[in-house]
């Protein structure tokens, strides 16, 4: 397929905006609806859109048993990353929790030296240091104001740094809209029998639906559908080298969702931790764009 830069923007910008609206519809929802009823929610929508999807244009679904498998693990780590994020909106600003989750890049480089043994040089591992150091930064206040749950978004940076870490594994052998639908289909089972089998876990409960909640539902399984496969998409008209950096826009849509929302804005420390975050995170990107000029034989630094 030939590229098309402009289009491929366009689509992670769409994704960079959807994807903090769904995050605020949970972060509205989760006063009155259990986080796990919300990932059962989001799941379920994910299945309702792609699966008509799927049967009417024929997307096939991932098969043999090590997709299967994969395909498994990935969902597991989607709906636990799903999960931490909607439960980190209950105690932080939605700025502060998306901030804190982009240590994701940082942890996926380390984790792709120790398990793809990728050559990670000092100049990225300075980056990275340089990154988590903008993350306490970040951390910092929001931990003396709520405790341990301020670390929420820590852990969905790790998780989702697996899930990434998979998606590598089977990305080149899976169509997307099969993939996402087959994910779906295994997370709402999942779901639903954790709601059913363990109730008395305040996570899991089951409340009446609150009038009104399930537009909310409807458009927080809308959003979180769409603005993964907008990101999905963007990669097939542009390359990564060229979206990578427009991902970090997230963080400044969600202030300005956040602000307009819920009257939320970072404070003073944790802006700066976000602009160190951003600016190490851009540094890495960029140059892996400049590494991947250079002549073959030169190493990555």
């Amino acid at each position: 397929m030939t590229d098309r830069p402009f289009l491929g923007i366009l689509l992670m910008l769409g994704f960079c905006v959807l994807a903090p609206l769904g995050d605020a519809m949970a972060k509205l929802l989760g006063g009155q609806l259990s986080v796990g009823f919300l990932v059962f929610v989001r799941f379920s929508v994910q299945v309702l859109l792609l699966m008509p999807l799927v049967w009417l244009f024929k997307y096939p679904l991932p098969s043999g048993a090590r997709l299967i498998r994969l395909t498994g693990i990935r969902t597991v780590l989607h709906i636990c990353g799903i999960g931490l994020m909607f439960s980190s909106l209950q105690y932080l600003d939605l700025a502060d929790a998306i901030a804190i989750a982009f240590m994701m890049p940082f942890i996926m480089l380390l984790l792709g030296r120790v398990y793809l043994n990728e050559h990670v040089g000092p100049h990225r591992l300075t980056a990275c240091a340089v990154g988590f150091i903008g993350t306490l930064l970040v951390v910092q206040p929001n931990f003396v104001a709520v405790g341990l749950p301020a670390l929420l978004p820590l852990g969905v940076a790790v998780v989702f740094a697996l899930f990434m870490l998979v998606t590598r594994q089977i990305a080149k052998d899976v169509d997307p809209i099969g993939l996402q639908a087959l994910s779906g289909i295994m997370a709402v089972p999942i779901v639903g029998l954790a709601l059913i089998a363990f109730p008395a876990i305040p996570v899991l409960a089951v409340h009446p639906i609150p009038n009104g909640a399930w537009i909310l539902l409807a458009i927080l399984g809308c959003l979180g559908t769409v603005a993964h496969l907008l990101m999905t998409w963007s990669l097939r008209f542009a390359p990564s080298a060229t979206l990578a950096p427009m991902q970090y826009l997230e963080i400044p849509i969600g202030t300005v969702i956040g602000f307009v929302i819920f009257k939320d804005l970072p404070n003073g420390l944790a802006a700066l931790g976000i602009c160190i975050t951003v600016a190490a995170g851009l540094y890495i990107i960029l140059r892996e764009r400049a590494m991947s000029r250079a002549v073959p034989a030169t190493p990555a630094q």
